[in-house]
């Protein structure tokens, strides 16, 4: 039988498909890519030809070209796991959660005992923000008195976001009987619930910490975990000279300069101008994201409180915090530039099109929460979108948590997060962001007046049923009582905050950081110069 090249021997084919999958293992991509191209070009069917042409276009960062070739190789051959579980991590690329969750379910549905594949599975479950399925998943391939220590993790962290704390311990525990230096399972323990007297491990901190951490991300991490225990055990002073080792620790682990951040939201600012901002509404758009509820602020202010009061309502579904909006605009600032190189990022973004990029946002968001009619966003950042989400979607709804600002940003500073909010570690850098915040969110409500609801998170844990009502008005909900139990709603919840959301509504969080205000005070005095707070 002749191959795809003519009178090659019959086996010459495999070989070049088995020789691009071994350039592409060693990094050549360039060469890997030649290969798979001429063999997609010869017409072929073969599907794991199929898959290596996949391969290639998704470490070019391709996830489009890449998907078209699953797929084709996915109709060739039905039903064949690697193939599936390909498609479903080119979909969830592609942020079609729906599609990548759907398409996981078939690989699990034929997976078998085949660890490897529930695993992968389970992953892309996760990347599309769907820690039960991805709970449920691990489950099946993680045996009892397992030792692995990222599986144990991975089931824990799932675990976590669905509200099952105690397994969730129990399996960090086991993480850490066989990774004692694991410093994101041992900050993850700590946040689980609130320490007592009898019950913490504060001890266990401390020996670890004496016993070193070859990584100082680790330590950093087993550092925050302690800070974290005392506080719960009202060892306030002890605590936060803890807290400032982790913080400066932490800071040192990372390349970041607040400045360049800053100096970005201060061009959107100056960009979007007032006049710059008149005419939104086009023809036809009047009612285009009148189905988007965007909630933003600094972290931990209360975003996650509002997100579940309102989940709790019927016609509403979380879609957590989607990046969406962020990484559609710069993929379309990206394309401008390459039109019209020499502007600033800023500046090319005055020239999109907004419609455009609405649609877009449209379609990824509906898939990360599929079948409901109000879909929630809520990714604090957005915050220094507003006017931009207002040109692209002129009847989104902006819902605006507010905190006060030295509980905002002592909340934010004891806060270990995953690989965000760099700002957070240095309480200089922290109040640099802070004023930044603030002016953008001043200029949004004189640019766009009447477009953002500002809500008080000291309001609504005194006061909620008050605020929901202001909040489902505002959203064009009709008022359902169940959303003043916030507590009440299974829904997983994929943000730091997940252990405290299932508590009910408390207030203890109020001007909590007076309980560190000498610590604070370098702070405190920022934001007294930038005007923020009374002197």
């Amino acid at each position: 039988m002749a191959s795809s090249f003519g009178a090659a021997p019959p086996d010459s084919f495999e070989r070049q498909v088995e020789t691009g999958f071994r350039l592409l293992s060693q990094g050549r991509v360039v060469e890997a890519a030649r290969l798979a191209d001429a063999l997609i070009a010869s017409g072929t069917t073969d599907p794991q030809a199929l898959l290596l042409g996949c391969e290639v276009r998704l470490a070019q960062g391709n996830p489009q070209a890449a998907l078209h070739l699953i797929s084709r190789a996915v109709d060739v051959a039905p039903g064949q796991v690697r193939l599936l579980l390909r498609k479903a991590h080119a979909l969830a690329l592609l942020r079609r959660r729906l599609d990548a969750r759907n398409t996981a379910a078939e690989a699990v549905a034929v997976a078998g005992d085949d660890a490897q594949a529930l695993v992968a599975a389970g992953r892309i479950y996760g990347s599309c923000d769907d820690p039960a399925s991805a709970r449920d998943v691990l489950l099946k391939v993680i045996e009892p008195g397992s030792s692995d220590p990222a599986l144990l993790y991975d089931l824990a962290g799932a675990q976590f976001f669905t509200g099952d704390f105690a397994a969730a311990e129990r399996n960090l525990d086991a993480v850490l009987r066989v990774a004692p230096q694991a410093g994101h399972a041992i900050y993850l323990r700590s946040t689980l619930r609130r320490q007592t007297p009898r019950d913490n491990h504060v001890a266990d901190l401390e020996s670890r910490l004496r016993a070193g951490f070859a990584d100082p991300s680790a330590r950093a991490a087993c550092l925050y975990a302690l800070a974290k225990e005392l506080e719960d055990l009202s060892q306030d002073d002890r605590s936060f000279a803890v807290l400032s080792q982790a913080a400066a620790l932490k800071r040192k682990t990372l390349r970041y300069d607040v400045r360049a951040e800053c100096s970005t939201i201060d061009a959107i600012r100056s960009t979007y101008s007032t006049p710059a901002m008149h005419g939104v509404e086009r023809p036809g758009s009047e009612g285009m994201g009148e189905d988007i509820v965007f909630i933003v602020g600094m972290p931990r202010t209360g975003t996650t409180l509002v997100e579940r009061m309102l989940g709790r309502h019927s016609d509403v579904r979380s879609a957590g915090e989607l990046p969406d909006f962020g990484e559609h605009l710069a993929a379309a600032v990206r394309g401008a530039l390459a039109e019209k190189p020499g502007q600033t990022p800023v500046e090319a973004s005055l020239s999109l099109d907004f419609e455009s990029l609405g649609h877009a946002y449209l379609e990824t968001a509906r898939q990360a929460a599929p079948g409901s009619r109000v879909v929630v966003d809520k990714m604090p950042i957005n915050f220094m979108y507003c006017g931009l989400i207002r040109k692209a979607l002129p009847a989104a709804r902006i819902v605006h948590l507010v905190r006060d600002p030295m509980d905002s940003c002592y909340a934010i500073y004891k806060t270990m997060f995953n690989q965000a909010y760099f700002f957070s570690y240095d309480l200089d850098e922290l109040a640099t962001y802070y004023a930044t915040y603030r002016r953008i969110m001043a200029h949004w409500h004189a640019a766009m007046p009447g477009s953002i609801l500002d809500v008080h998170y000291e309001d609504v844990v005194t006061d909620i049923e008050t605020q929901a009502r202001r909040i489902i008005d505002w959203c064009g909900l009709e008022w359902q009582s169940g959303v003043v139990e916030p507590s009440d709603n299974e829904a997983p919840s994929t943000t730091a905050s997940a252990a405290q959301v299932r508590q009910a509504v408390y207030t203890t969080s109020v001007q909590k950081w007076r309980r560190h205000a000498n610590g604070l005070e370098p702070l405190r005095m920022r934001l007294v110069d930038a005007g923020i707070v009374a002197k």
